[in-house]
């Protein structure tokens, strides 16, 4: 399990980028601004620059959503009736309205499986595209997990402006002593930690503090401070020379930059928005969040993973139709805003947006709910080059199987990286030097080729 200490770890790198403001900063030994690294800045690349991941965590059903089986028997198909989409063969649940007319904007994958049917490891699987063999039920996070997907893309493509690769919002995957494994850099290290925003955007107060300078400090009189402090640092090589050391600079300068930047800070400030945006995204965590994500997105971040849910949220062993009936029509709304946002400001060419949990739920209903499946499930995918109005792969009659051909998450984890244009074969060295593969799928190309899946 998770001890103190390590959880303590975790924790240093989100104050120190989140909520270490500038005399904190100060504290810490801050050193220069971090200067132009090796590798293409994602903000100008050609193409698509970002990614969504919306997690449905604890697994939502697919027959509930985007596989339903109108033509079974009633302990397969449930209580819920399925509606049409302007997509030929494309049915989706009846509490999903406002994506059943948006389903020319998406594709859906229906044959998504893999064999690992708990939670910590399939969404390590599933958040990092890899498969690590040891993840139990109980494996904790790690440095010795896979890196997530903001962690790769960062590793491989350094930035430099300001704005970090990736931020995780509302939550961090945490039950009690238990933390999900996979949710950061993993053996790349903290230096290449997503953001970590634990805080509802729907909340009155919600706010991320020490974006900005405190007040009467303006960039310029930061920025001569930042080289004061650089002839400071300079003195300090014994503290550099250590791995720790090493560390904390990594996280000042990136925090410095971000401060310099004001990027960030603005796309947080989520009161910006027209009250009427807001209430089309749905005033709830849900709608918030996918509001936020695309704020973040406009801000040149690459990869947001926005977690729908509190841990185990979709995980319904019993009270699955009472319990949905709640559940999906915040996240329709949310979900179909932001498709819509994205797609009027063009920004949908640049950014996939992906929905997905972990793993599917059983076919059969057994104590008025469904149990864990990991050999069949769907995914959404939109944007980025994805040919919308799709439906890719066929499951048998009950969504229990792929009939056709399935893919993993170690697929999703390919096409991630090849959306951003981060080659997803590269040799990576873990903590023991051992050569690994960054990932081993293969991208989904039915997405983009509209070819038979």
């Amino acid at each position: 399990m998770t001890t103190p200490t390590h959880r303590h770890r975790i924790g240093i790198t989100r104050r120190e980028i989140l909520q270490v403001g500038y005399s904190g900063l100060l504290g810490l030994g801050l050193t220069s601004v971090a200067r132009a690294t090796a590798g293409q800045s994602p903000g100008s690349k050609s193409g698509p620059k970002s990614v969504i991941l919306v997690f449905l965590t604890g697994a939502a059903s697919q027959l509930e959503t985007f596989d339903p089986k109108p033509d079974a028997p009633a302990e397969i198909r449930g209580e819920f009736a399925s509606v049409a989409t302007p997509v030929p063969g494309l049915r989706v649940c009846e509490h999903l309205p406002k994506l059943a007319t948006l389903a020319n904007t998406y594709s859906v994958v229906r044959t998504f499986a893999h064999k690992d049917n708990n939670h910590t490891a399939a969404t390590h699987h599933l958040i990092t595209g890899a498969h690590q063999p040891g993840v139990r039920f109980d494996k904790p996070l790690s440095r010795d997990d896979w890196p997530c997907y903001a962690a790769g893309v960062n590793y491989l493509r350094p930035r430099s402006d300001g704005v970090p690769t990736g931020v995780t919002l509302p939550t961090f995957l945490a039950e009690g002593p238990l933390v999900w494994p996979g949710q950061h850099g993993g053996f790349l290290g903290p230096r290449h930690d997503p953001w970590q925003i634990n805080q509802d955007p729907n909340k009155a107060d919600f706010k991320v503090d020490n974006l900005n300078p405190v007040a009467g400090l303006d960039v310029e009189q930061l920025k001569d401070r930042v080289a004061l402090l650089d002839a400071v640092n300079g003195q300090r090589s014994a503290l550099a020379g250590t791995i720790e050391g090493r560390r904390l600079t990594d996280q000042q300068k990136q925090a410095v930059s971000i401060l310099m930047s004001g990027k960030v800070a603005k796309a947080f400030d989520i009161n910006q928005e027209p009250a009427a945006v807001r209430d089309r995204y749905g005033r709830h965590m849900f709608g918030q969040s996918l509001l936020l994500a695309r704020r973040l997105v406009e801000a040149g971040v690459s990869v947001i993973q926005a977690n729908m849910g509190r841990v185990q949220n979709w995980d319904h062993h019993g009270n699955i139709f009472p319990s949905l009936k709640k559940m999906l029509p915040p996240l329709d709304q949310a979900v179909a805003a932001l498709l819509g946002d994205l797609s009027a400001s063009g920004l949908l060419d640049e950014t996939m947006v992906v929905v997905m949990g972990e793993f599917g739920r059983t076919p059969k209903i057994s104590n008025a709910g469904r149990d864990h499946w990991a050999p069949c499930f769907s995914g959404l995918f939109a944007g980025a080059g994805v040919r919308g109005g799709q439906v890719i792969g066929k499951s048998d009659k009950v969504s229990a199987y792929p009939l056709t051909t399935p893919y993993s998450p170690d697929d999703l984890g390919a096409t991630v990286y090849s959306v951003l244009g981060v080659n997803h074969e590269t040799e990576l060295r873990d903590r023991l030097d051992r050569p690994v593969q960054l990932n081993r799928g293969q991208v989904i190309r039915p997405l983009f080729t509209g070819a038979p899946g």
